[in-house]
């Protein structure tokens, strides 16, 4: 719980003349940002402020050691007015679990949401008012102690910042083009963070994701650090094609993030009694299951992407294309199914979404 939360707001918005469709995804945040501590064994001193820098030791362990970890969700205007979140139990459980994997003591599930929660409440009037628009959460924990030396820090920050963005999916577009990488790694097969929302992962994937995106790609399609044979992950999202009318997607292990919304479409397809495999799945398939044109659908999915085809593939000097580009079948019913339930147009019958009560004052005394 939240006790003694203080929240201090802002003496002037930068909300007003602020255009969502003008700034690039994740480029400006709203006025708030929410602040925790953690110190002789707890988390404490709960404070929503306005958004800025804060102190940080030069010699900090998040900065050399990259002791850090964070996640995404979404708050959502719905079209019935009503604010939600979309399954923040399961980004508090992979928080968790990011946190154990970086000796960082984990932040407790009410906390995380009712964090979030509370700054949504502050910020309300930055969650856009538009269909496929929402604001981006971005929960960050991260070492603070100042130290010349490998070990876990003890002292630890727990922020949330906010920032509106728009829809991912480029209209006019049939898709994303990704760069098939057999190279470079984003994270070791076993061992490795790759499981985990570490700040490291994100690292390792910036050069070969620069590099695509300079030779005209959106982004890369990860293989298996091993054998650089097995399809993993699509850029920063998790991927799935469909293959002969069933849904193949690559299994959860040492380097593939459980995504919260790959959890939500194969539940999503499970509903619909669509077949679904969670196995490996080399490129050489993929390319071969195109050559035969029995690759009818490609899409990748997440917070951020919702659920976004796949229109290329660039595999050595070939071009790997599904039957269909853009929206197939599957792909259009599963983004249609996951925005309906995030925004309130369809029915939530798993319990998925967690409505916010913007009437609830702030503290007493904030």
């Amino acid at each position: 719980m939240l006790e003694g939360l203080k929240i201090v707001r802002t003496a002037q918005s930068r909300l007003p003349g602020f255009d969502v469709d003008k700034q690039a995804f994740g480029d400006s945040f709203s006025d708030h940002m929410f602040c925790m501590t953690y110190e002789n064994g707890a988390w404490r001193e709960p404070a929503i402020t306005p958004y800025g820098p804060v102190p940080v030791e030069p010699a900090a362990i998040a900065i050399q050691y990259a002791q850090t970890v964070f996640e995404g969700l979404k708050v959502y205007r719905g079209d019935d007015g009503v604010f939600r979140l979309f399954r923040p139990d399961r980004n508090a459980a992979r928080l968790a679990a990011s946190c154990a994997r970086l000796c960082i003591p984990a932040v407790p599930a009410d906390v995380f949401i009712e964090a979030i929660t509370a700054l949504a409440r502050v910020d309300a009037a930055w969650v856009p008012a538009r269909p496929g628009y929402a604001l981006y959460v971005r929960p960050i924990v991260t070492a603070a102690d100042g130290y010349i030396g490998v070990r876990p820090s003890k002292r630890y920050r727990f922020f949330i910042v906010t920032t509106p963005v728009g829809t991912y999916f480029r209209a006019g577009s049939d898709g994303l083009r990704l760069k098939v990488e057999e190279a470079l790694t984003r994270a070791p097969t076993q061992g490795g963070l790759g499981a985990a929302k570490a700040a490291a992962n994100y690292a390792a994937s910036l050069l070969a994701g620069d590099r695509a995106i300079k030779e005209g790609f959106d982004q890369v399609l990860w293989l298996d650090g091993t054998h650089h044979r097995f399809v993993e992950e699509a850029g920063l999202m998790n991927v799935f094609f469909v293959i002969g009318g069933r849904v193949v997607t690559p299994p959860l292990g040492d380097s593939i993030l459980p995504g919260v919304t790959r959890e939500s479409v194969i539940a999503l397809l499970k509903d619909r009694a669509v077949a679904i495999e969670e196995r490996a799945i080399g490129i050489d398939e993929v390319a071969a299951a195109a050559k035969r044109g029995t690759l009818d659908e490609m899409f990748a999915c997440g917070t951020a992407a919702v659920v976004t085809p796949i229109a290329q593939l660039r595999y050595r000097d070939a071009e790997v294309s599904p039957a269909i580009k853009g929206f197939g079948k599957i792909a259009r019913a599963l983004y249609e199914e996951l925005t309906g339930i995030q925004f309130g147009r369809l029915p939530d019958r798993r319990g998925w979404t967690r409505k916010i009560d913007m009437s609830v004052p702030a503290p007493a005394g904030a």
